[in-house]
């Protein structure tokens, strides 16, 4: 066979190569739709990734786990600098984990562990049967038949709202519970410069 032969033939063969990789290896769907962001809180949950769905959920949830986080830091903190024991040893045993969460994807995180959320998303997740949208909400409808609303963000992102209402829920505990072991804290202050 003569070199330029070969040449061309070596030429289509890694052609071919590579149209065979770019078929089977289908890049993802962009975010910035409903399907993209749901494939991605597929995989993340599949490779037990749980934190990187945290950038699939609506923005109101992202802020209500980081205002967890911070006001689980500020709660511990104060047990930390005015609680006697035992009382210490309790709180600090129950707030330390999301006080000391790096940020709101970690809090998302130990809330889908401890409340069985990744394991509820993992039983669910199937491929795309298809997308309702209507404006800035969808709904994407699964092989199964599950039904999983977003809520498009100001950037453009998807973000699932499912855990919403419960990561809200849990702020505004967070936040009654601050006010409370401020109150407490308080006391223990007066009652020790007595």
């Amino acid at each position: 066979m003569r070199p330029r032969a070969r040449l061309a033939l070596a030429l289509v063969a890694v052609g071919l190569m590579v149209a065979i990789m770019l078929v089977v290896r289908r890049p993802f769907p962009s975010d910035h739709t409903p399907e993209g962001a749901y494939l991605r809180i597929a995989k993340s949950v599949d490779e037990d990734h749980i934190a990187d769905v945290f950038a699939y959920l609506e923005t109101d949830a992202q802020w209500a786990s980081y205002s967890i986080r911070d006001a689980r830091a500020k709660a511990y903190a104060r047990v930390m600098d005015s609680y006697p024991e035992p009382d210490r040893a309790q709180l600090v045993a129950a707030y330390g984990p999301l006080a000391h969460a790096p940020d709101g994807a970690d809090v998302f995180a130990l809330f889908a562990k401890q409340k069985g959320w990744d394991s509820r998303l993992r039983r669910d997740l199937s491929g795309v049967a298809h997308i309702e949208q209507e404006g800035e909400r969808a709904t994407v409808v699964t092989a199964r038949g599950t039904r999983y609303a977003f809520h498009r963000r100001d950037n453009g992102i998807w973000g699932l709202t499912m855990f919403t209402g419960q990561l809200i829920s849990e702020s505004e505990r967070a936040a009654r519970d601050l006010a409370v072991v401020n109150s407490a804290a308080d006391d223990y202050d007066r009652a020790a410069k007595r």
